[in-house]
């Protein structure tokens, strides 16, 4: 019987209970498609699925985190175990990489018992790149097992999302999410739980939070140029929005902590008895949230996911922050 007690997985008890099933069963499908926020866990858990799907150790206890095709798999260096991804930050998956993996895939393991290819942030492959992994898809060799792993599944081919075992993860509970960083990191009570509500029960954000000063120290300077934006004439807005489209993976993360900021405005100003998130920044919200109103914030909110959501679909970026910097209220 396949156990699941040894997965390096914390939340998301379902997936690994189904990855554990199929192992058990011998009922695998040939591509997985795991689909999430970032920093939800998504790398992680098909990393533990391919250390499953290899490990040498007897089926009960893997993965076993400990045989030699673990530590490979961990470190991101097993010749059956590629990890294909765009090659610069904020960059696009190619279609050569795509060629390069089939070739690789043409020939059977080295010395594992599959090849897992894990084809990681998916959503940032080009429309070649997706339609030439289509064939590799469609004729599988019956040693391969492709783990995909992206954001969103609406931005991709269809083809390609019906021809995977669609896996998506959510958010954990805040609750649990404070509970992990307090038992397993050693965080304070008041500092996990202001983490957790920031990461949105992201796990591997609130972990890199908790052992990153300088994440936190650059989300109070996100929040504290956004506020200084809503002072600001077109000229100003336009300036940063030049400075913002060159690094658009910060970009996103900063979109991502705007939403966060506009929903706390939003329920300050229409009296709403929600939690905030920005519970460190109550006094400043409160205090956009009267000179704005309601409405004005409720517009903002949507600028910003709107915002976010054009960029995933790889709109000019530019543009995009450049409407955004309009549609901000100003005080």
């Amino acid at each position: 019987m396949q156990s699941t007690a040894n997965w390096p997985i914390i939340g998301h008890e379902w997936a690994v209970a189904q990855f554990g099933k199929s192992l058990a069963n011998g009922r695998l499908r040939h591509a997985y498609l795991v689909t999430g926020p970032a920093s939800v866990g998504k790398t992680t858990l098909v990393r533990a699925l391919a250390q499953a799907l290899n490990c040498t150790s007897a089926p009960a206890a893997r993965p076993c985190g400990e045989c030699r095709s673990c530590k490979l798999i961990a470190r991101g260096v097993h010749p059956d175990v590629p990890i294909i991804e765009a090659e610069e930050a904020g960059g696009r998956l190619k279609i050569e990489q795509i060629r390069d993996l089939q070739t690789t895939l043409a020939l059977r393991p080295v010395e594992a018992r599959y090849r897992v290819p894990m084809i990681l942030r998916f959503h940032e492959a080009t429309p070649a790149a997706q339609d030439a992994l289509l064939k590799t898809l469609e004729e599988p060799p019956s040693y391969v097992v492709l783990l995909l792993t992206a954001e969103r599944a609406d931005g991709l081919l269809e083809t390609i999302v019906s021809r995977c075992q669609p896996v998506t993860l959510r958010p954990l509970a805040l609750e649990q999410t404070a509970g992990v960083l307090r038992a397993h990191f050693g965080v304070p009570g008041d500092r996990a739980d202001l983490l957790a509500r920031l990461s949105g029960g992201r796990l591997g954000w609130a972990v890199r939070a908790a052992q990153d000063p300088d994440m936190l120290a650059g989300r109070d300077e996100a929040l504290d140029r956004l506020e200084e934006l809503l002072r600001a004439g077109r000229i100003a807005r336009f300036q940063y929005a030049e400075t913002l489209a060159k690094d658009k993976p910060a970009l996103l993360e900063m979109l991502s902590l705007w939403q966060t900021y506009w929903r706390d405005v939003a329920l300050l100003a229409s009296g709403s008895r929600v939690p905030i998130v920005n519970a460190d920044r109550a006094e400043s919200l409160r205090r956009v949230a009267g000179r704005v109103g309601a409405d004005a914030a409720g517009r903002a909110l949507e600028a910003v996911c709107r915002t976010a959501d054009y960029l995933a679909r790889n709109v000019n970026t530019r543009l995009a922050v450049e409407v955004l910097m309009l549609d901000l209220p100003g005080m």
